[in-house]
């Protein structure tokens, strides 16, 4: 019987910092994080998936886990790092091996997974994720879990999702000045939808869209498995930058108007109704129109759902998938952001609320928590996989042994 285990997730995005906690029990046969500690700061030395201030980083990392730390009544010392931001790259890659055995096992997935990641990516680029499509076992294929079988060739396709090596490695930096260790990076396109999606959506077909502060995450799935995956370069930021720049507000005025007063349905807004922007702001005191800014609003969310259309038709998808597509992130809350939506793609368009967590619900129970509840259901459904000593994995547990031969040296 499997004891309890508690992990932890830390979602760092552009605009906030969430942690979040949870406590798995092995002895259940479906596994479901039981959540016990959030925490939420705001990132401040973050623009667009980038770092623009480790320092500044550092102190939010650690509000973000304080927070959790309370909540949960445990320490946090090893976390599911999920990231995101347009210097995230996705490619498809095959492997094909010789089978060992007269049996396929983990050891021949294991080595025709790494027969797939052994190819020419260029040197400031690092993999980050391989997630395989589906195998083939001498002629036959379309198959999903070859364990057990019997063949002489084994060939996966799998789908490889790269970052830019010095944005992940100041990301490791900021996390390991934090106190924490890593335990995986998980892309932000494959951990919304690990929180969002049910198997049948997966399988129907489906389009999970993660519209956050600096970047959109957009992963399609199809027969179970992922099918395409993008990072887009614009998002919540975006429209805050547009309605400054057309209000000639402040960004922090734009921010709190778009979040107080923002829509995207500027027909259904009367021509002469206004906003007084010195209800909000101390800077700004001028009045603006509320129609205008929906208007704004709208055509910057109508070029998100465009790229993401645009990326559909590309996989040959648009209009295509049955489940429809799902938005989660913080920057989707705005009314009438599921009608664009809607239009734009011509699909059935729901908002992406977390499935199967228990605990403190009411805590995460917002499209905005989707990429750290996904890295945590991520993280507890692969992390189990890895060989462990005591509760970390080997390769961690071999990095902390050399970090402590190095401080005995002189």
């Amino acid at each position: 019987m499997s004891k309890e285990r508690v992990l932890a997730s830390l979602d760092i995005g552009s605009s906030k910092i969430r942690t979040v906690v949870g406590v798995v029990d092995g002895t259940h046969d479906q596994e479901v994080p039981n959540i016990i500690g959030v925490g939420l700061s705001p990132s401040l030395g973050m623009r667009r998936g980038h770092v623009i201030d480790v320092e500044e980083l550092i102190h939010n990392i650690i509000s973000s886990l304080e927070d959790a730390e309370r909540m949960a009544g445990v320490p946090i010392n090893h976390v599911y790092v999920g990231m995101s931001g347009s210097h995230i790259e996705a490619f498809d890659s095959r492997g094909v091996i010789a089978i060992s055995g007269s049996e396929i096992t983990m050891e021949d997935v294991g080595r025709v997974l790494d027969a797939a990641q052994a190819v020419s990516i260029p040197a400031n680029r690092r993999i980050l994720h391989i997630e395989p499509k589906a195998y083939s076992v001498d002629e036959q294929r379309g198959i999903k879990n070859p364990v057990g079988m019997t063949g002489i060739r084994l060939e996966v396709e799998a789908h490889i999702i790269t970052g830019h090596i010095q944005h992940v490695k100041n990301i490791e930096k900021c996390v390991d000045q934090a106190g924490v260790d890593i335990d995986d990076i998980v892309p932000s396109t494959i951990a919304a939808s690990e929180a969002v999606l049910t198997k049948r959506q997966k399988e129907l077909g489906v389009v999970v869209i993660d519209v956050g502060a600096g970047s959109a995450s957009v992963a399609v799935f199809e027969e179970g498995t992922i099918l395409h995956s993008v990072c887009l370069p614009v998002g919540g930021e975006s429209v805050t930058s547009d309605v400054a720049i057309g209000l000639r507000t402040s960004i922090d005025t734009a921010e709190k108007i778009k979040i107080e007063f923002g829509s995207v349905l500027p027909e259904e807004i009367p021509e002469r109704e206004m906003i007084d922007l010195s209800s909000v702001s101390k800077v700004d005191s001028q009045t603006v129109s509320k129609r205008y800014m929906a208007e704004i609003m709208q055509a910057r969310y109508y070029e998100i759902f465009s790229l993401v259309q645009d990326e559909l038709k590309r996989v040959g998808r648009s209009g295509m998938l049955p489940a429809g597509a799902l938005l989660t992130g913080a920057a989707v809350k705005a009314p009438g952001v599921l009608d664009l939506a809607r239009d734009v793609l011509g699909l059935p368009v729901q908002m992406g609320f977390p499935v199967d967590v228990g605990g403190v619900i009411e805590k995460v129970d917002d499209p905005a928590y989707a990429t750290a509840l996904g890295t945590l259901v991520w993280g507890m459904r692969e992390g189990e996989s890895a060989p462990r000593i005591g509760s970390l994995p080997l390769r961690q547990a071999a990095a902390q042994l050399g970090s402590w031969f190095k401080s005995l040296l002189p």
